[in-house]
This record gives structure tokens, C-alpha cells and sequence, in this order.
């Protein structure tokens, strides 16, 4: 911290030892003045002279005044004020008692609005210049009643001056204030939607392979007599799909480590191009699934491929939880125009064929995703039975619109 910086502080610590050394400074300036005076009217030599004591009185209580500028602004300028009138009036030769007059015009300029600043400012060159002018000892012409009226508009002047300047920096301190919490609630909304992102993503991660463990663990079960082969079989895949789950598990939330913490993920996040083994792990659970693409050539965003992955994969789970035992699935994936179209249809007929009647938020959180792309997303039964899923998502990502895309 700087010298002048340090003595800042320590001025606003001790606010009234201040003001008794400006009083103390103001009275010894009064009273030096009060000594000399000019030898002739146009002369720039000096001469001696003895101020009669009330005057000195009179520099002494102006000067007491002003250590208690701070705590009763006005009050001071009247006493103060009071004090160079009667100076005004009965000193011959004139002393500077103005002076106290004027520092406590610049205190309440300073500590005030403009309008009380214009009121009070020219009440004081009013009262003070006008009693100089019509009973001092002095022509009215006289330079140094012209003083008394020009210090006091400096010092009212000075005091807006300094006012403004207080009130302009107070502002740009707010201002900077108001930014600094919007970035925060910023950092904090971003906070609050990449968690909810990590949650879909846990969501349609843990719903997948848990589906397939059920099922695959429902068939083990169902032939471990008869057929332990294939008993074994539908266990090596139950195996597979909880190592599986566990992997992008742990891929997932390990996006919630700090920098610090050991073992970040490095499995890049999946997308169309793990589409065939997405789909072979349906097969090996006993689904049946035909996939055709036309979308060759296609280099999707990160958040894009993501979500398209998601969509399908979440699709593929609702099917093989409420579609039936007989069902089958058919994916799609073609790029048409600015957009890429993913459809997942299936034949089901089961009893829970419709995926909202279970209560999840399979559907929920892929529209929430294709809401983030501003794309679009239908899903609903099928005519003759079954249920379809369509999204168009775009593949160059799409600039926010501040409408909803819902």
C-alpha cells in the first residue's frame, strides 16, 4: 500500500482528528494574515500590523467551529458565517475570519445535493458580501469586500465539484459491483445446466445397461436348468453390460472432479459412430434391431453426435422395457438438407407399450436435449400399434433466438 493510500485510511479512520488539524492549519493561516497588511492601496510591499483582540477572538471561535464541520454541516456555517459578519462590521482593520466562513460552505457543498448547495451557496455570498458592503468600515467598492464574494463562490463550487467527482466514482464502484454478481449468477447458471446435462446423461447411461441386465439376467434365470449353456451366455452378457454401465459411469461423473483429483476421464464421449455396437448389445439381449444410415460423409458437433447417440440409446431402452417380448426396432439415421433425422420405430404391443405411462423422464430428458440444439422432437404411438420416435437435430448448431424452441 502506497504512502498516500495509507494516509487515506487513516483520515477516514479518525474523521475528527482531521478536522482539528485543518482547524488548527485554518487558525494560524487567519491569524498570519491578520498581521500584515498592504502599505498603500496599489503597492505590492507589506507592513506590520496588531488585530485588536476581539478579532483575534473571533479567528478563534471560527476556527473551533470547524472541527466539527463534519457533524453539524450546517449549524457550523451559521456560526461561522455569524462570526465574519460581526467581523465584517466592527474590524478596523479587518481580519480574514471569512475564511472559517468559507471552508464550512465548501463542507456543506461537498456533503449536500446541488439544489440545497445553490440555496445555502448564495444565502452566504448574499449575507456576507452585503453586510461587508453596507456596514463595514470600508467603501463598498472596496477589493476586499469583491474577496469575500468571490472565496465564497469558490468554496461552494469546490464542494459541488468534489460532491460530483464522490458521486461519480461511488457509481462506477456499483456498476462494477453489479458485474461482478451477474457474472457469478452466470457461472452459476452454467454450473446448474451442466449439471443437469451430466444428469441425462446418467439417466440414459444407468437406465440402458440396467435394462439389459434385466433382461439378460431374466433369461439366465428362465433356462439355467435346461439350457446352462446358454444360460451362461446370457450371464457373460449381463457381465458385460454392468462393466459397461460402470465404465460410462465413471467416465460420466468424473466429469465433476476438480483439476486436482487423480484419474480424470479420457474416454472421449460416445456418438453415431458406436451406433453397431449399441445395437449389438440390444441383439445380444434378445431385441431385434435393423439399422440403415444415410448420413455418410457427416461430421456432426460434439453436442450434436451426443444427443443423437442419447436419443437412440434411450429410444432402443424404452422398446426393450415396454414393447414386448416379440418386438422389433427399426433406426434411422439420414441426413436430410441443414439437419440430420433420427427415427427408432418398433411393432410392440405390450400392455406398457407407451414409455410415458411408467413415470420415467426417458422422454423428457430427450426433448430437453433436442431443445438445447434448437431442433425439434415427436414421439407418440403408432397407427396398427407400436410407437416412433422422430428428432431433427441441426448439424451446424444453431445461434440462440432468446424465443423458446419449445
Amino acid at each position: 500500500m502506497s504512502t498516500l493510500a495509507r494516509a487515506r485510511c487513516q483520515a477516514k479512520a479518525h474523521p475528527l482528528a482531521v478536522d482539528a488539524a485543518l482547524a488548527a492549519a485554518v487558525l494560524v493561516c487567519m491569524v498570519a494574515a491578520s498581521f500584515v497588511e498592504p502599505r498603500h492601496p496599489h503597492s505590492v510591499s507589506w507592513s506590520l500590523r496588531t488585530p485588536d483582540s476581539l478579532s483575534l477572538l473571533l479567528m478563534a471561535l471560527g476556527a473551533a467551529a470547524l472541527a466539527f464541520r463534519r457533524r453539524a454541516p450546517m449549524a457550523v456555517l451559521a456560526l461561522t458565517g455569524t462570526l465574519s459578519v460581526v467581523e465584517s462590521v466592527t474590524g478596523d482593520p479587518r481580519a480574514p475570519v471569512a475564511m472559517s466562513a468559507v471552508i464550512a460552505l465548501y463542507t456543506v457543498a461537498s456533503t449536500t445535493d446541488r439544489p440545497t448547495t445553490w440555496r445555502v451557496g448564495l444565502l452566504t455570498m448574499t449575507v456576507l458580501t452585503g453586510a461587508a458592503m453596507s456596514a463595514g468600515p470600508l467603501p463598498w467598492y472596496a477589493q476586499e469586500n469583491l474577496a469575500i464574494f468571490a472565496w465564497t463562490g469558490i468554496g461552494a463550487s469546490a464542494g459541488d465539484a468534489v460532491r460530483s467527482r464522490r458521486a461519480f466514482v461511488q457509481a462506477i464502484r456499483e456498476r462494477a459491483e453489479r458485474a461482478e454478481r451477474t457474472r457469478e449468477e452466470e457461472a452459476r447458471r452454467r454450473v446448474a445446466e451442466e449439471r443437469l446435462r451430466i444428469a441425462r446423461d446418467l439417466h440414459d447411461v444407468v437406465a440402458h445397461h440396467i435394462a439389459l441386465v434385466n433382461v439378460q439376467a431374466g433369461v439366465a434365470a428362465h433356462v439355467m436348468d435346461k439350457r446352462p449353456d446358454q444360460a451362461k451366455e446370457a450371464l457373460a452378457h449381463v457381465r458385460e453390460a454392468s462393466r459397461s454401465a460402470l465404465n460410462e459411469l465413471r467416465a460420466t461423473v468424473g466429469l465433476l472432479r476438480q483439476s486436482g483429483d487423480p484419474e480424470a476421464p479420457t474416454e472421449p464421449a460416445p456418438g453415431l459412430d458406436r451406433l453397431d455396437e449399441l445395437a449389438g448389445t440390444f441383439r445380444s439381449a434378445g431385441l431385434h434391431i435393423e439399422v440403415a444410415r444415410a448420413d455418410q460423409g457427416t461430421t456432426l458437433p460434439a453436442a450434436v453426435d451426443l444427443a443423437a447417440y442419447r436419443i437412440i440409446q434411450e429410444a432402443l431402452t424404452n422398446v426393450q422395457k415396454h414393447a414386448g417380448p416379440q418386438a422389433k426396432a427399426e433406426v434411422s439415421v439420414v441426413r436430410v438438407g441443414p439437419n440430420i433425422e433420427i427415427t427408432v420405430l418398433d411393432d410392440g404391443s405390450g400392455e406398457d407399450a407407451d414409455p410415458d405411462s411408467g413415470g420415467g423422464h426417458g422422454l423428457l430428458g430427450m426433448r430437453e436435449r433436442v431443445t438445447a440444439l434448437r431442433g425439434t422432437l415427436t414421439t407418440g404411438p403408432r397407427y396398427g400399434g407400436g410407437f416412433r420416435v422422430h428428432a431433427i437435430l441441426p448439424v451446424k448448431n444453431r445461434p440462440p433466438t432468446g424465443e423458446d424452441p419449445a
